[in-house]
């Protein structure tokens, strides 16, 4: 069983930074990360995503603002969030699709970021 592990969430008043970080329980072959996040309300929605290769995309509404990457030595990904906004707020998941048998996407548990204004 694989699982990815969140870090780096929390309370931060608008304008701060945080970093989220996201790595799998164990060592496995990955091709796409990215981030997620939902605010109550609303559905899910891709944030960031990163190649193998290191192609980033990002939702127009981070651009400028947050930079994903990731250290594919250690099958860990980041996501710097500065000039955060109150409309960031939500729970962020990391996703990986990687190989493990067979070609699956795998979901972290969700970590709460919350900016006040």
């Amino acid at each position: 069983q694989v699982q990815l592990v969140e870090s780096g969430g929390g309370l931060v008043q608008a304008g701060g930074s945080l970093r989220l970080s996201c790595a799998p329980s164990r060592k496995i072959s990955i091709n796409t990360m990215a981030w997620y996040r939902q605010a109550p309300g609303n559905q899910r929605e891709l944030v960031a995503s990163i190649t193998s290769g290191g192609d980033t995309n990002y939702t127009d509404s981070v651009k400028g603002r947050f930079t994903i990457s990731r250290d594919n030595a250690q099958n860990t990904m980041y996501l710097q969030m500065n000039a955060l906004k109150p409309e960031d707020t939500a729970v962020y998941y990391c996703m990986a699709r990687g190989w493990y048998g067979s070609w699956d996407d795998y979901w972290g548990q969700g970590t709460q970021v919350t900016v006040s204004s």
